[in-house]
């Protein structure tokens, strides 16, 4: 099986905004209760990694990005080193390339904290 890719443009919103439910819709909190653990569940399940593709939003918030994946390792749904193995955050547009580093800097200091 091919590996899960998520986009959060397509598969979530143009607009992620907000830390928690309570601050909108398009919450980190909602993407990754909703969206995130359900598709890394799976891809546990059967082996593949989880891409998560930043491209083609209208802007990301700091709050949006920790809350994400900072929040993913805080959860404790998944272990840290599974985390590391199967979650692959992606940025194919240079204008995305800040964004990337910052997500995987948030998600490298929570998987360091837990080890």
């Amino acid at each position: 099986m091919a590996d899960l890719t998520i986009s959060i443009a397509k598969d979530f919103s143009q607009y992620p905004a907000g830390r928690t439910r309570r601050d909108g819709p398009n919450s980190a909190e909602r993407f990754r209760e909703d969206i995130l653990i359900p598709t890394i569940q799976k891809a546990v399940a059967v082996g593949v990694r989880v891409i998560v593709e930043l491209d083609g939003v209208y802007g990301y918030s700091s709050s949006f990005l920790e809350e994400t994946f900072g929040g993913l390792v805080r959860r404790k749904v998944f272990s840290p080193k599974d985390i590391a193995r199967i979650l692959v955050i992606s940025a194919k547009s240079p204008i995305y390339a800040a964004v990337k580093m910052d997500a995987e800097s948030y998600l490298r200091d929570e998987l360091m904290h837990a080890a």
